[in-house]
């Protein structure tokens, strides 16, 4: 929690707006959770595991040391991990061997969300990163993870405090 503003209300608020823009247009959506429940990582990550033809977005909102940091970003696994990585997995940075394939549809989608969010909510672009978070690396499908600010940053939180730029931040998303 960060000047009172608790992430897991801010990201079920943004992900309720995402699913009701892409019902709105007729595209199914699973949520990992509709209510002030917690899931794991794990848990969420075989949620996605057993669903076809998805994508995976898992939406946080971002914290810093330094106030001054700002902006939104999003994450994609450099590699997804192999069944006998699991526990590995839970390391911020994994090394993989050179002859992993690179993971192009994470990448992909995570430069097009990024985009589509630095155009609709004019936030400072700390663009795209490959990271090895556990509950992007481990799903099967195309999936990243969406930082929408700095609950750190008093702009941020102002900004996170309207809810015209929450939608701004779903429809981005969606």
């Amino acid at each position: 929690m960060c000047g009172g503003v608790l992430e897991k209300d801010l990201t079920l608020d943004v992900a309720r707006r995402i699913d009701r823009l892409l019902d709105s247009e007729g595209i199914a959506t699973l949520m990992t959770r509709l209510g002030d429940t917690y899931v794991s990582l794990a848990d969420r990550a075989a949620f996605a595991n057993r669903v076809r033809n998805c994508i995976f977005v898992s939406i946080h909102f971002n914290e810093d040391n330094k106030p001054v940091a700002s902006g939104v970003e999003t994450y994609y696994a450099a590699h997804q991990i192999t069944a006998g990585s699991f526990l590995a997995s839970w390391l911020p940075f994994l090394w993989r061997p050179l002859s992993d394939s690179p993971n192009a549809e994470s990448q992909n989608l995570a430069g097009f969300v990024q985009e589509a969010l630095v155009a609709r909510t004019r936030a400072v672009d700390r663009g795209t990163q490959a990271r090895q978070f556990f509950v992007i690396a481990n799903v099967t499908s195309p999936a990243v993870l969406v930082e929408g600010g700095f609950l750190t940053n008093k702009e941020d939180i102002s900004k996170l405090a309207s809810e015209d730029y929450r939608d701004q931040i779903a429809a981005a998303v969606a």
